[in-house]
């Protein structure tokens, strides 16, 4: 099945991961670390460049956040009542 984001006409490629994602961290102006890294989806082969011929490819990826530290000053707690029967999924 095509991604819904693909272009009609592609063709998806198998792939293999030759080397795992590395995490890059990154120290935010507040002196919260976070630590991001992509993780690849699908790859769709979408034709050839018309200059150059080379083959022109579509990837679909998602990036992968992590809270690898944070002040504790940065810490925000609701109090009970507000927070009653929410949750951050959905």
């Amino acid at each position: 099945m095509m991604p819904p984001n693909f272009p009609e006409g592609g063709e998806l490629v198998d792939f293999e991961i030759e080397e795992e994602p590395k995490w890059v961290t990154v120290k935010l102006q507040d002196g919260s670390v976070i630590q991001i890294k992509m993780e690849i989806v699908s790859i769709l082969k979408a034709g050839h460049d018309p200059n150059t011929g080379l083959p022109a490819y579509m990837v679909q990826a998602t990036n992968i956040i992590r809270l690898k530290n944070v002040d504790r000053k940065n810490i925000v707690k609701k109090k009970p009542d507000e927070s009653k029967g929410q949750t951050m999924y959905r």
